[in-house]
């Protein structure tokens, strides 16, 4: 039903606009998230990407490749540079897993799994910058979600 109604709808004109765009809206607030978290993670020597690396890790010390590529929705051409790096700053190391040698596992080394106390710090200033209660931001985290299952689902 609500389909067919998107379908049928006539937009107004001022709904057209660029600053009426709910994907601008999305893209632009991601810039500025990106822009937001430079200066708190440049402090502990991350990019935003190691980050949600680091972030998947400090759940699950020890992870596939693959899993963590799906957790981030990463393909492993992004996800491969983002591991090299982090592994060059003994965040991580990389085997190959003993029962399957197809398959890499990346893991914390003391010094990653030390850099979890980080976590509460970035995240209470990201928290601030963005200037929502918890609350708040589980709300907005929950309406994105939902887009993001029904965007996925069209496809």
């Amino acid at each position: 039903m609500k389909a067919q109604m998107a379908k049928t709808m006539e937009i107004p004109q001022e709904e057209r606009r660029l600053e009426k765009q709910l994907c601008f809206a999305v893209y632009a607030t991601a810039h500025a998230f990106t822009r937001a978290y430079k200066p708190i993670l440049d402090k502990v020597g991350l990019t935003y990407p190691q980050y949600l690396v680091m972030l998947v890790l400090w759940e699950k010390a020890e992870l596939p490749v693959k899993t963590i590529g799906e957790q981030l929705d990463l393909d492993s051409g992004t996800l491969s540079p983002l591991l090299k790096r982090l592994e060059q700053t003994g965040l991580i190391k990389r085997t190959r897993d003993a029962r399957d040698e197809r398959q890499v596992i990346v893991s914390l080394t003391p010094k990653g799994r030390s850099m979890k106390s980080e976590a509460a710090t970035i995240m209470t200033a990201i928290g601030q910058a963005a200037g929502c209660t918890l609350e708040e931001m589980a709300e907005i985290r929950g309406s994105l979600q939902k887009l993001r299952g029904n965007l996925n689902a069209a496809v």
